[in-house]
Parts: C-alpha cells; sequence; structure tokens
C-alpha cells in the first residue's frame, strides 16, 4: 500500500488496522476449524438465500426467509433473492471493471421493475461521478478486502445511483467484493445478516455517513467491521 493509493488514508484511521484484521482472523479461524476445503455448495446457497433474506428486510421487505426460498416472496424479496443468484458469476467482473458489475447488480435486481433505459444508469451526474471514482478507485487500492466491501456498501448506498434499490445493491456489492479479494472465496459469510442483527447501529451509522465529514466515514468504517464479523457468527458454516 502506497501514498498513492486512493483509500490508503482510510485504512490508517484509528482503530480500522486492528478492527479489520481481528474481524479477518475470525473469519479466517471459521472456515479453517470447519474445513475450508469441506465448504459445500449448499453451505453457499444456504449463505446467499440467509443473505437475500437479510437484505429485502433491510429494504422493507415483510418476506420470511420461508418466502423466499419457496419463490412466494414479495416483490423486494423477489429483488434481493434475484442478486443473490448473480452475484457470484460478477466476481470476474469486479475485479477489473467495478462499474459494470455494480451496473449489473441494479439490472437484476430491478428488472420488471422500473423501465428497461433505467436499468444500471446512474440518475444524475454527480451519483455517475461518483460511483466512477469508486470503481477506479477499487482497481488501484491494495488496502484489505473487507475494507474495500465497506467502503463500497457505504459508497453506494450514500451516492444512491440508481433509480431503485441501492441497498439491495450496495449490500450484495459488500458480499461480492468479500469474495472476488480473496477474504472468503466460498460467500459463506452472511454480511447482510450481520447488519440486520445490528440493525440500529447499521441505520444509525449510515445517516452519519450521509451527513458526511470524516467522522461519519470513520464511525461506519469502525461499524462494518463489527457487521462483517457478525455476519461470520452467522453463517452457516458456524452452525
Amino acid at each position: 500500500m502506497t501514498d498513492s493509493d486512493p483509500f490508503a488514508w482510510l485504512a490508517a484511521l484509528e482503530g480500522i488496522p486492528s478492527g479489520y484484521a481481528g474481524t479477518r482472523d475470525g473469519i479466517d479461524s471459521l472456515l479453517v476449524d470447519r474445513g475450508r476445503r469441506r465448504t459445500t455448495p449448499e453451505q453457499t446457497a444456504q449463505s446467499l438465500l440467509q443473505g437475500a433474506h437479510a437484505s429485502a428486510v433491510l429494504e422493507g421487505s415483510q418476506s420470511s426467509l420461508e418466502d423466499l426460498a419457496s419463490g412466494e416472496a414479495d416483490e423486494i424479496g423477489q429483488a434481493a433473492l434475484r442478486v443473490s443468484t448473480e452475484v457470484l458469476a460478477l466476481v470476474p467482473t469486479v475485479k477489473h471493471a467495478p462499474l459494470q458489475a455494480f451496473a449489473r447488480l441494479h439490472a437484476v435486481a430491478a428488472k420488471g421493475v422500473i423501465d428497461e433505459s433505467r436499468l444500471g444508469r446512474a440518475i444524475t451526474e454527480d451519483a455517475s461521478r461518483r460511483i466512477q471514482e469508486l470503481s477506479q478507485a477499487l482497481t488501484q487500492t491494495k488496502v484489505p478486502g473487507l475494507l474495500q466491501a465497506a467502503i463500497a456498501h457505504g459508497e453506494l448506498i450514500t451516492a444512491a445511483p440508481f433509480a431503485s434499490h441501492n441497498g439491495i445493491v450496495a449490500r450484495a456489492a459488500e458480499r461480492l467484493l468479500m469474495v472476488a479479494t480473496g477474504v472468503d472465496p466460498a460467500s459463506v459469510v452472511v454480511p447482510e445478516a450481520g447488519h440486520l442483527a445490528l440493525r440500529p447501529g447499521y441505520e444509525s451509522h449510515l445517516r452519519g455517513l450521509r451527513e458526511g465529514g470524516q467522522a461519519g466515514l470513520h464511525a461506519w468504517l469502525l461499524y462494518v467491521a463489527d457487521a462483517q464479523a457478525k455476519g461470520a457468527e452467522l453463517s452457516p458454516v458456524a452452525n
């Protein structure tokens, strides 16, 4: 990590190195203790389903986990489920073209809900600029993958670049980057469920992030490390 790294200053903020190192150690320990090489496709599928349900609830869905599993979820639940089936296919894309991956997540989430001409397209020039800058920074940075995931989640949800489903896209991007950066290759950690379990903190820190300023961003990043650790605790591999 060099001075030219666009996220280097964030990685150096008080509590960030130790917080994210601790979360990564916990995830590594979970995967090693449960036999990382024996992680099954069924565990990945269960994690994705749990994540879709948690993300949908945070977006306002009233559907249960059983509703999603049976295909009887409400519109928000269906959108989150569609995204969960697409997210791992975007791992190669997000490594080289994050903006394209984020646009695809929105197109999948909002398909059949908004006009096709608006799928994956930023709604304002400012939003377009922000997600382009985020995409470029993600291809340049060497900060830990968990931190990249936290930054992307926060920027996508506060920039709200798309016409709908921004929360679902942001939470899916966090999971996607955890996989793409090698933190959780099998995608068995459930960061969305971590945010749902810590919902009051999630919502309050998002408010602080939207208000702007370094203090709000710093607090958000510290919070996300805790949520990601909670997501590891809620992994199907942990049970």
